[in-house]
Formats: structure tokens, C-alpha cells, sequence
């Protein structure tokens, strides 16, 4: 009996070419769920760069394993088993790119926290661009999240603090909408093991994520959703501390992934704005982008000495009704180009 997954197979003349070695054939097969897979290794690994190789090798592993694909399932699945397992084994053996903690040091002593994570997080932001072609997706009859909340960056931070194979599971199943007794031919285990490890990840969870009574993000390019975030530029490149609390929700977050030190509410927030982020007359020139289907800015410090403004990192933010309710601060300029942004510009 054939599995059954939330896409179909592949073409039999097509497959019969890609098994007797022809490239370009094989490339016909995966290239419909390139992109899918790097955003499934993307979920698991919270990196983009990390997600980037390890589709690499699921797809050399494809390449390598398709003369022996006895379509027991689709070929979507098949390959979702290769990418989830390569993701696993990744986690499992460290070998991921190396982080440097020196990069990420500020220049000023950090005022205490309102909350101080046990470990950093090496989550990285994802493109708006790379995730319009998935736009199309229409996950399993069993998912439980949409394709927009299942990567917003509050749900990728939570998954990432679960176990390897909790968050693996989880994916599968409530983002992906894979039956229990398919992913349990995935991770070779069997169907009891997968609803237990999924009964333990939503557990997990459910208390890292924003409550079902917060007000719903405006809509991705809605008049309301620029209002917002034209007003918080406006404030950021001013240095104006009042008008940007002002712009937060009561229970608004600063974080800067991987500093573990985390702000919660206007008055943490104020006083790191004041203190470390926009002291005297340090100023920003921001840049429009999206990520992780939210709103974004690449942030650029203007130096008083020339015309010449220097990258300093992405913020994203997180929108609740007419308020801000996160803002989420990556400091490493690495990712920059993934975003069609320069390491420099001349001053505007």
C-alpha cells in the first residue's frame, strides 16, 4: 500500500530518464520543491545559511539514492524524509557554520534584563523574497498552522527551543499536514512514537507563543500596515525615544538574537533605546524589507565623519492591531545580501 502526502508524484517517463543518470531529468523532478524544502531545513535549523547546505546534501543524497526510489511514496515525501533526517543529523553532530559570540558583543555595557535566556539563539531572519514562491502551498488536511504563522518569527524562536526530533515531528505534522503513520516512515520510528513526541512538542509550545486574544498583525502591505511602520521609521531615524515607546504594546519585546538578554515592556525598552541604541547623537538610515512575512528595516549608521553609512544588522518587527509588539534586532551584517542589501551606502 502506497503512502499518501499532501503532494503528488512525479512522472513515470521522467522518473524512468532520472534513474538511468540524466541530469537533467532529476533536476525537472526536484526543482518544484526546492524552495519548500529550504524553508522545511529553514523551520528545523533557524538559519538560512544552514537551511542553504543542507538542501545541498539532501539533494546530492536524492541525486545519489533515486536509482533506488521504489515509490513506496511520493517523491515529495521521499524527499522530505532525506531533508528532515540531513536536518537531524546536522543538529545532532554540531555541524553547523560556526558562530563567533565576539561578533555580537556590544560596544556598551547592557542595562540587567527582563529576561535572561539559559542559551543564545542562532535564529537568523528569512526573506519575504524567497518565501513569495511558496505562496501557492496548500499545506496537508492535518496542519494546524498557515503558512504566514508557521514562519513568523515568534513561532521559529519557540520551535527552536524544542528537542531536535520534537521540532522535526512537529513541523511535519501541524505545518506540513503529513499523516502520523508518514512521518513515522520518515524518522523511522512508529505512529505512537510520533503522537507522543508530538503531544510533548505542542505542550512545549503552546506558552511561547503570542495568546489567541492578541490583536491580529494588520494585513502585509495594508494602508495600516505602512501607517505603522512609517511612523516607527520616522521615529527610529529621529533617535525619538518617546515617539517609539509610544508606538509599543504594553507587553512589547526587545530581543537581539543571539545576545540572550531579552526587554519586555515601555520602560525596559525606553531605557535600552536611551542608553545603548540611540545614545546622543547616534543616528540610523533605515531600509524597507519584509522578512519571515513581516515588516522589516535594514539598518544603517550614519557616521558624522563622512558620507558613507555603515550596516548594522536588520530589525524585524512584530505588529499587534495598531501597535508594535516586538522588536526583534539581528546584529550580523552576514545576512544583509540574503535580503538584497549593501554592506554600505552613500548618505542619503
Amino acid at each position: 500500500m502506497r503512502e499518501t502526502s499532501p503532494a503528488g508524484g512525479a512522472d513515470p517517463d521522467v522518473l524512468e530518464r532520472a534513474r538511468g543518470g540524466d541530469g537533467e531529468a532529476f533536476r525537472g523532478l526536484v526543482e518544484p520543491y526546492r524552495r519548500e524544502l529550504q524553508v522545511h531545513c529553514y523551520r528545523i535549523l533557524g538559519s538560512v545559511q544552514d537551511a542553504e547546505d543542507v538542501l545541498q546534501e539532501t539533494l546530492l543524497a536524492a541525486w545519489r539514492g533515486i536509482g533506488g526510489y521504489q515509490e513506496r511514496a511520493s517523491l515529495r515525501t521521499w524527499l522530505y524524509r532525506i531533508a528532515t533526517n540531513r536536518c537531524l543529523n546536522a543538529l545532532r553532530a554540531g555541524a553547523r557554520r560556526p558562530h563567533d559570540p565576539a561578533a555580537h558583543r556590544t560596544e556598551v555595557a547592557m542595562p540587567e534584563p527582563s529576561r535572561r535566556r539559559e542559551e543564545p539563539s542562532w535564529l537568523e531572519p528569512y526573506p519575504d523574497a524567497l518565501l513569495d514562491e511558496l505562496a501557492g502551498q496548500v499545506p496537508g488536511p492535518e496542519a494546524r498552522y498557515e503558512v504566514r504563522e508557521s514562519v513568523s518569527l515568534a513561532f521559529l524562536t519557540a520551535l527552536q527551543r524544542l528537542p531536535p526530533r520534537q521540532r522535526a515531528v512537529l513541523v511535519l505534522r501541524d505545518v506540513l499536514g503529513f499523516r502520523a503513520a508518514e512521518v513515522a516512515g520518515m524518522l523511522g520510528t512508529t505512529g505512537n512514537a510520533v503522537t507522543m513526541a508530538l503531544k510533548r512538542a505542542r505542550a512545549s509550545l503552546a506558552p511561547e507563543l503570542p495568546g489567541r486574544d492578541r490583536e491580529s498583525a494588520p494585513l502585509p502591505g495594508s494602508p495600516q500596515e505602512r501607517r505603522i511602520v512609517d511612523g516607527l521609521r520616522r521615529a527610529l531615524e529621529a533617535g525619538d525615544v518617546d515617539a517609539i515607546v509610544a508606538m509599543l504594546t504594553d507587553d512589547a519585546w526587545l530581543t537581539m538574537p543571539p545576545l540572550p538578554m531579552e526587554y519586555q515592556g515601555p520602560d525596559a525598552i525606553r531605557h535600552f533605546l536611551a542608553t545603548v541604541a540611540l545614545p546622543g547623537c547616534r543616528r540610523y538610515t533605515l531600509i524597507p524589507t519584509r522578512a519571515n512575512g513581516q515588516p522589516a528595516f535594514g539598518c544603517y549608521l550614519r557616521d558624522p565623519r563622512t558620507p558613507v553609512l555603515h550596516a548594522h544588522g536588520l530589525m524585524v518587527l512584530t505588529l499587534s492591531g495598531e501597535r508594535v509588539s516586538a522588536l526583534t534586532r539581528f546584529h550580523d551584517n552576514a545576512i544583509l545580501p540574503l535580503f538584497g542589501l549593501p554592506r554600505s551606502l552613500r548618505g542619503l
